[in-house]
């Protein structure tokens, strides 16, 4: 969770050393007791048993690159979850107002194909030379041949449109309202990218990681931001089991398990990568 923050950035100020405990360990610690207690007083008693019990090592908070790198990967996850849901919320209701629209430019969501999007008897009531305009006037690196061309494919897929007019009068607003947040989160990412991109130039870890072949800028500043500073890994083991790549093992008398899963006890962020 997040609701530990506040507290460790005020005892990283005031200089105070502190163990930042992973919750499961703490939730297990709980239920060595027969009896099931659950108050602030009992959960802070098995926190205490916890320190003296355990071998727990002193918290190294990430440098302030490194913080700011994973806010602005795991942001760009985040974004990009709702940019993908959009995408498909906005297919569904295209389909049923003009489902031709998706022969007409190359990609669906370029900027030229969402700012011209109009429905089908919007395009066949407008000349086929104002379209033309319309089109060439969001690209403008393309030739006005071009824009011709696909201002004549346009009103073709209009023409051939199983209906001209949506039964439901609301489509129309609810495809402007679509268009608008699949810019906006367009915008986003690439905004959120420039700055990862930047930050990744700053920090020599991730120019390392991309020699490794297949990993580009993004996966690389997304490897680095979840793992921060390597020196906090006293050994590869562990690292391992920070991912939650680390095999489960599962031995009971003569029986030794050969296929064993993954524990996937660590970063779900890292994991996959």
């Amino acid at each position: 969770g997040h609701y530990h923050r506040t507290l460790s950035d005020y005892f990283e100020d005031q200089g105070y050393a502190y163990v930042l405990l992973n919750p499961l360990i703490a939730h297990q610690a709980r239920g060595t007791s027969l009896r099931k207690v659950k108050t602030d007083a009992q959960d802070a008693y098995r926190l205490g048993e916890l320190f003296y019990k355990e071998t727990l090592e002193r918290h190294q908070p990430l440098g302030a690159e490194t913080l700011n790198l994973r806010t602005l990967t795991r942001q760009h996850e985040a974004v990009t979850r709702v940019y993908v849901q959009t995408k498909l919320q906005f297919q569904t209701v295209l389909d049923q107002v003009f489902p031709a629209y998706r022969d007409v430019f190359g990609s669906l969501y370029s900027q030229v194909a969402l700012k011209v999007l109009l429905p089908a008897d919007a395009v066949l009531a407008v000349p086929q030379g104002e379209l033309a305009e319309r089109i060439a006037a969001h690209c403008p690196s393309r030739s006005a041949r071009w824009a011709a061309e696909k201002a004549h494919t346009l009103v073709e897929a209009a023409q051939r449109n199983p209906f001209l007019q949506a039964r439901i009068s609301s489509s129309h607003l609810v495809l402007t309202m679509y268009v608008d947040l699949l810019t906006k989160y367009h915008e986003h990412l690439t905004a959120l990218e420039k700055q990862i991109g930047a930050l990744t130039e700053e920090i020599p870890a991730c120019q390392w990681v991309q020699t490794i072949p297949g990993i580009g800028k993004k996966i690389a500043a997304t490897i680095i931001a979840e793992i921060g500073e390597i020196d906090r890994f006293s050994h590869p083991k562990k690292l391992v089991a920070f991912a939650g790549v680390d095999p489960r093992v599962f031995a009971s008398g003569k029986f030794t398990a050969t296929f064993n899963k993954i524990t996937k006890r660590g970063s779900s962020t890292l994991r996959p990568l």
